[in-house]
This record gives C-alpha cells, structure tokens and sequence, in this order.
C-alpha cells in the first residue's frame, strides 16, 4: 500500500465512539429505510392503486415536514443541552411505524405512516449532527461527517440488495410480488432499525451539561436567525437558491430509464450511485480537512450543473450509467462537507439550532423545486428542465464565493 493511502486510513483511527457509533446507526437506519423505498412506488401504485399524483404527495409532503421539524428538535437540543434523548426518540419512532406498511390497505394509510416516519427523522438529525460536531476534533471534523455520510450511503446499497433478495426468496414470481410478498419485506425492514437503537443506548455517549457552562452562558437562546451572523444568514439564503435546482432524483431514474436503461437494471443503478457516494464520501470528507471546506462545495455545485447536462443531452445506457456515477461524487463533494462547515461557521451552543436552521433552508425549497421542474419538463421538454437547474446550480456556485471564512472551525 503506498505511504499517502496508508496515512488516509490511519486518519480513520483518531474518530471518536460516538462518531463510529453514530455511523453504525446511520448504516442501521438507511438499510432498513432502503429496503423499502425501491419497492414503494411498486407496492403503492400496483397493490394500492395510487396515482403518480399521490405518490408525489406522499414523499413531497413528508420530507417538508421533516425539514421543518429539524428547525425545532435543533433549536430545543441547545435550550435544554440535550443531544442523545431525541436521537434516540427520532429512531425508535422509525422503528415503531414502518413495519406498519405492512398493514396498510390504502394510500392514504401509508401517507400516515410516511409521515410518522419522517417525523421521527425530523427530531433526530440536527441533534445528531450537533452531537458529531461536539465528539470530533475540527481537524478531523470533514472526515467525521464525510465517514457518517459513508456509512449511511453504504446502508443505501445493502437495503436495496436486501429487499431484491427477500423477495427472490419469498415470492412466487420475483418480477410480479404480490401484496402479501411486499407486506412480508415491509415487516423485516424494522429488524436493522431496531439494532440501532441498541447501538444508541449502549455506545452513544452525551457529556452532561455543568453548572459552570449554564453560568457561562446564562443568555436563553432564542430560535430564530438573531443570533448568527450575516455570514451564517448568506450561506442559508445560497444553500437554499441552490436546492431549488435540486430537484427529486425520481426524475434522473425516469431519464435514466428514457436512455434505454432496462426496469430490471435501474436497482443496479440505484446500488451503483450509492457506492459512488461511499468512496467519494471518505475521500473529499477527508480532503476538506486539509484545503476548506468551500473550494469542494464550490467545485461540487459545479459537478452538479455538470451532470444535470449531461441528463439534458442523455441518448444512451452507458452515457446515463456514468453520470449517475459523476453524481455520486457531487454527494462526496457536498453532503457532509456542508454539515461540517455549519459546525465552523457557528459557536457551539448554537449548532442544533444552526443545523435546524440548515436543513429548513434546505427543506422548504427542496418540494417547490421538484413541482417547477416536473412542470417545466411536461412544458417544454427534459432538456429544458435540466439546462434551467444546471443554470441555477452555477449561479448559485458563484455566490457561495461572498461566503467569508469560518470564525468557528477551532
């Protein structure tokens, strides 16, 4: 092994417990989470008779209230210094309603559960990215979410390859299940779930809040964008103008699918994105340790634009295969590195209510971007779509530039 790839994975070693815990969970949550979302539109048009629109509503309305439950569980982690106890609740809310797909007998029962569930990821996160922040050196702080970010694209890989296995096992004919087939992979989907939340008692540790740190800081936080400066507030504003170029990767599979990508092949495509993510994950994780955290941001918004121009001229399988594997690395180049740049960019005791704050921008346009995309795709064709979002993704690459250097990273 040359001495440049032995000191990478040395690095590996200085990670805390919780990280390595966390991740465990991450890999534990997105496996189960994994095993049925690839089978869910299936299951809801085939078996329950939903309509596309429905289908939309469903994810589209779960993850916005997700995004805006984030807000609150960050801001209410720092009032009350708490981190583990709603790690633990998001978790076990997960593991308690998804085996209730198994039961549903209607879309709008699965829009129950599909909440509940996302409900849970709401309370969960921005306490747990918090919670990383505080169990990790800044000089390793890239890695940390890079690894955990890893970990859970790994579990995006396993769940898929899981759920295809059991019903090879189970069903009569694997290409055409039938709802009893579905209902039996929903309820093995709460057995990783439920791991995880062992993992979260046994090896997730919270330091205790001291009365000399309450003396410290006697000020109430206050949720609300007060308290961060202009800069925070900036990179908010872009991180939001950037997702309403990001549209819901349901479309890259219909593309996909449009290039000549048979049905059959578009798991493997899935599980090839997701390792895609894993690798670049590790690396530019890594990476942003040693050169910024903005200049792989900056250069991942652009590997985005690129890709989503690529889609825009897409006329074959294998053209279509590789830029799913390019997209892959805009994930490695952003996803984690944006959560550990949060954690530079704000003071401590603020970073639940900084990660809520986070995920909302996130959050509230990630919905409408989908709706102008689908709208401008059935309007004026693919391409357009895709040229539109890659315009935006630039522009919005640029502004990052006006974001100043963290004041926080120590």
């Amino acid at each position: 092994m040359p001495l440049k790839d032995a000191a990478f994975f040395q690095r590996f070693k200085g990670l805390s417990r919780n990280v390595l815990a966390l991740s465990a969970v991450s890999l534990l949550n997105d496996t189960s989470s994994e095993i049925i979302y690839p089978l869910l539109p299936a299951f809801l048009a085939i078996t329950l008779g939903a309509t596309p629109l429905a289908i939309g509503l469903i994810e589209g309305f779960a993850e916005s209230l997700s995004s805006l439950l984030k807000l609150f569980s960050g801001y209410l982690s720092d009032r009350f210094d708490k981190r583990k106890l709603p790690v633990f609740a998001g978790y076990a809310l997960a593991s308690i309603v998804r085996p209730l797909l198994a039961f549903a007998g209607s879309w709008q029962q699965v829009l129950a559960v599909r909440i509940t569930d996302r409900v849970g990821k709401g309370i969960r996160v921005a306490p747990r990215d918090a919670l990383l922040a505080a169990s990790t050196d800044p000089s390793k702080r890239g890695l940390a979410f890079g690894f955990n970010r890893a970990a859970d694209h790994l579990g995006a890989v396993f769940g898929p390859a899981v759920a295809f296995l059991l019903l090879y096992l189970i069903a009569a004919d694997p290409d055409a299940p039938s709802a009893h087939d579905y209902r039996q992979v929903f309820l093995f989907a709460a057995i990783p779930v439920a791991l995880g939340l062992f993992v979260i008692i046994f090896f997730v540790r919270e330091e205790e809040a001291t009365f000399d740190s309450l003396v410290a800081n006697p000020e109430p936080l206050h949720l609300s964008l007060r308290g961060f400066d202009g800069n925070f507030k900036r990179f908010l504003v872009i991180v939001a103008l950037f997702t309403l170029s990001n549209s819901t990767d349901a479309f890259l599979l219909l593309r996909a699918g449009q290039s000549g990508i048979a049905l059959h092949l578009l798991p493997l495509l899935w599980m090839a994105l997701h390792l895609s993510k894993v690798i670049s994950s590790l690396v530019f994780g890594d990476l942003s340790d040693r050169i910024g955290r903005k200049k792989l941001i900056f250069a991942g918004w652009l590997v985005y634009a690129a890709v989503y121009c690529g889609f825009a001229f897409v006329s074959g399988p294998w053209q279509a295969f590789g830029l799913f594997i390019i997209y892959g690395i805009y994930f490695g180049l952003t996803e984690g590195i944006e959560k550990a740049l949060v954690a530079d960019l704000v003071p401590a005791d603020k970073r639940g209510t900084a990660y809520g704050l986070y995920n909302l921008a996130f959050g509230i346009t990630v919905f409408p971007a989908s709706l102008w995309f689908g709208y401008i795709w059935t309007s004026f064709g693919a391409s357009t779509a895709f040229l539109i979002s890659a315009s935006v993704s630039v522009v919005a690459a640029i502004l990052l530039l006006t974001v100043k250097n963290p004041r926080f990273a120590e």
